[in-house]
């Protein structure tokens, strides 16, 4: 009887293991698109399946609570004269904030009753590429180089007020060594651990563990030499386990060492093999709940798809989209021209 017992509990485990993640493969998906007028979209927050807020290029705010149904929006002006390009937005339990990227920077907090510019840099070569929260204190944004050093604006208090780190307190960069503004995904976190990617004359690696106080920089074996070249975008499954993807911006359809994957979180890179898929990506990310196992990369070029950690990938849609965010392991939304879109894996 007790065997029995044993081998009932057993087959309960090994059923339960099985019913978690079983690989999954897809040889075609089908995106439900919004067309959204007048405004080029990077940067979006997936609250969940019918929420979701945009920023976009024209100083736009977008929102939908019915899954794309009905849109409402709200447009920023800075003293009637200046229209933001924004392409980072991120969100609190009780703010959105959207940051432009030219000179003047201007990072906006926005509440159901004002909105109001929490930080603001003038520079000839401001130009802001990112930005996340690790958790409703703790925000990040990164930009271009100023004085040989990535620009990085931290908060501790919500979003309410922003310093900048000094160039003493980060590894120093390349001439011609910058971020991408691509699809606000050039920054992962995990837990207390932050990467920054970078592109152009180099494609490197910021990394910091302990919550932006002191960083490192590695090498990546990306193509990298001169502007359009480098890592648009990086992801981590755990603390170990990454990814990153990008390729050159001007060479779309060339699949030249343009994705890697690290074990070692992120000191060493493993590039995967050249071939059919994918070429130029924007975006890369994590499906949830698969356990690293399931990744999907978009770009201008399409929508490409890996069940074995990136190893190996499937061009799934040639619908073109700047970024990608997942709320749950079968729904995402993605941000284009003009134009958002819901994917639904099933």
């Amino acid at each position: 009887m007790k065997k029995i017992i044993l081998l009932i509990g057993v087959a309960i485990v090994s059923l339960s293991c099985k019913q978690e993640y079983m690989v999954r493969s897809f040889d075609a998906v089908q995106i439900q698109k919004f067309d959204i007028e007048n405004t080029s979209i990077r940067a979006i927050v997936a609250v969940n399946k019918d929420e979701l807020l945009f920023a976009g290029s024209r100083g736009d705010i977008g929102l939908t609570e019915d899954g794309g149904k009905t849109w409402s929006f709200k447009n920023i002006k800075y003293q009637d004269s200046i229209i933001p390009h924004f392409r980072s937005i991120a969100k609190t339990s009780s703010a959105i904030f959207a940051l432009s990227i030219a000179n003047p920077a201007l990072l906006y907090k926005i509440t159901s009753n004002e909105h109001k510019v929490v930080y603001k840099e003038v520079h000839e070569k401001v130009f802001y590429d990112a930005m996340i929260f690790l958790d409703d204190k703790t925000g990040i944004a990164i930009g271009d180089p100023i004085d040989g050093c990535t620009s990085i604006i931290m908060t501790d208090d919500g979003g309410e007020s922003w310093n900048k780190i000094d160039c003493k307190n980060l590894p120093e960069v390349k001439e011609g060594e910058a971020s991408f503004a691509a699809s606000n995904t050039n920054i992962a976190f995990y837990n207390n651990t932050i990467w920054v990617v970078t592109g152009g004359t180099r494609a490197r690696i910021l990394k910091s563990i302990d919550k932006g106080k002191s960083w490192q920089i590695f090498k990546t074996p990306i193509i990298q030499g001169n502007g359009p070249q480098g890592i648009y975008s990086v992801d981590f499954y755990d603390k170990n386990n990454g990814i990153i993807m990008g390729g050159d911006f001007s060479k779309p359809n060339e699949n030249k060492a343009n994705k890697a994957v690290t074990s070692d979180g992120g000191k060493t890179w493993t590039l995967v093999a050249d071939g059919l898929a994918p070429n130029y990506k924007s975006a890369v990310k994590y499906i949830p709940g698969t356990k690293g196992k399931e990744v999907i990369a978009v770009g201008k070029t399409g929508v490409s798809f890996s069940n074995d950690g990136g190893k190996t990938w499937k061009d799934i849609s040639k619908d073109g989209y700047y970024a990608i965010e997942f709320v749950d392991k079968n729904t995402a939304w993605l941000s284009g021209d003009q134009k958002i879109g819901k994917l639904i894996l099933k």
